[in-house]
């Protein structure tokens, strides 16, 4: 019997080893596929070459963004400068039209006032003599061609003639001037008061040279 047991021993034995060969052998290579695939994630190379971007063509594409998205802002700003020009076009056009109407319709007051342009023509002959005569000290003259009132039918009939042909706020404030100071020039001379004549006259003669050239009538008035 113990002959019988090592025999089947002896044929146990071969069978062991080679079994525990064959599991030394499947442990052997699966710790080279362990291996293999540890070099495979431990290695640089990217495991998908095909979808990865190198250095220099991530740049180019960054590069290509940063100019698409420069060229859009400049499109942008340009198409907002045309806007804002054509917007300022408009503006400048229409007031050209709003002044070339007004013009137009104080060439059509001026044309059409001949009388009042005649009680300013008589302001301006009625001043230059009193200029001459405040010069000479001569304020009895003076005083024949203002009057002694300065609320007289002459003097309204120049304040009204100043007040039609003045349009704008700047000719409309030399025309006050022009009445306040003529009113001043009057109340002066008729009290002989040389020295506030003279102020007077200067603040009155400077006012209306002012006023005609706003108005334009400059040119159509003599004596000045």
């Amino acid at each position: 019997m113990a002959a019988t047991f090592v025999s089947n021993a002896s044929t146990f034995l071969p069978s062991l080893s080679s079994a525990s060969s064959a599991t030394s052998s499947s442990v052997h290579a699966h710790n080279q596929r362990q291996v293999v695939v540890c070099k495979a994630v431990s290695s640089n190379e990217p495991p998908f070459p095909a979808l990865t971007l190198s250095k220099r063509n991530m740049s180019i594409a960054l590069t290509t963004t940063f100019l698409v998205s420069l060229a859009a802002k400049g499109l942008c700003s340009d198409a907002n400068a045309a806007i804002l020009e054509a917007d300022d076009d408009i503006e400048l056009l229409e007031k050209v039209k709003k002044d070339r109407q007004k013009r137009l319709e104080k060439q059509s007051v001026i044309s059409s006032s001949d009388k009042e342009k005649g009680y300013v023509q008589d302001l301006v002959y009625k001043l230059s003599k009193v200029g001459q005569a405040i010069e000479k000290n001569d304020l009895p003259t003076a005083a024949s061609v203002l009057g002694q009132k300065s609320d007289a039918e002459w003097v309204q009939k120049t304040n009204a003639a100043l007040a039609k042909l003045s349009s704008s706020p700047e000719e409309k404030a030399e025309a006050d001037t022009i009445n306040s100071s003529l009113s001043t020039l009057i109340s002066s001379v008729s009290q002989k008061d040389i020295k506030a004549s003279t102020i007077a006259f200067v603040a009155s003669a400077n006012a209306l040279e002012k006023w005609t050239i706003l108005t334009g009538l400059a040119g159509q008035l003599k004596g000045l």
